[in-house]
């Protein structure tokens, strides 16, 4: 199990991407799974317009269905909480080989890719909401940072702080020698 962790704007989508070309695997994009939920649930897509985290029980449940042992792993956009991180690694990490890639960048590199996806018509449309980027990011560093230091000291869990402030190619590098 592959788990890209990083704020809004570090390329969790975009490594993910280059990860699935070169392995196939079980691709759980909570993201996308959320965004396709809100388009049936109304209570998921008020929640996610607000910049806001889904309760716990409702991710988990959401992610736990798609979870198989089937194939490798690649999850991008869980966990985002120490509660979540706490269950991640309670629940699989005597099933999987957990990995945490912490793709790492300054807040300001952060916002310079945020809008530059949408300056290319690649941007969600609650990125073109300079409020709810804001509170994703206040989000990220808040409630996101104390999971991925508390992973950082799971002895069962291999745990990778990588930069990827850098050119893409430079990053991917990174990226693929922190998995081996």
């Amino acid at each position: 199990m592959i788990v890209l962790m990083g704020g809004q704007g570090v390329g969790k989508g975009t490594f993910a991407r280059m990860l699935r070309e070169r392995h196939e695997y079980n691709y759980i994009e909570t993201g996308k799974m959320l965004r396709d939920a809100a388009k049936t649930d109304k209570n998921i897509a008020d929640i996610m317009a607000r910049g806001e985290l889904l309760s716990f029980e409702m991710l988990i449940k959401l992610v736990a269905s798609n979870i198989t042992d089937e194939k490798d792993i690649l999850m991008d956009g869980f966990p985002r909480t120490l509660e979540q991180a706490k269950w991640l690694v309670d629940t699989y990490a005597d099933k999987f080989k957990i990995n945490i890639i912490y793709l790492n960048v300054p807040e300001e590199i952060m916002v310079k890719r945020i809008q530059k996806r949408i300056n290319e018509g690649a941007g969600r449309a609650d990125d073109a909401d300079s409020d709810a980027v804001r509170k994703r990011l206040d989000i990220f560093w808040n409630t996101t940072m104390p999971a991925i230091n508390w992973l950082r000291t799971i002895p069962k869990i291999k745990f990778s702080d990588v930069d990827v402030s850098g050119e893409l190619n430079d990053n991917f590098a990174n990226v693929m020698d922190a998995l081996k």
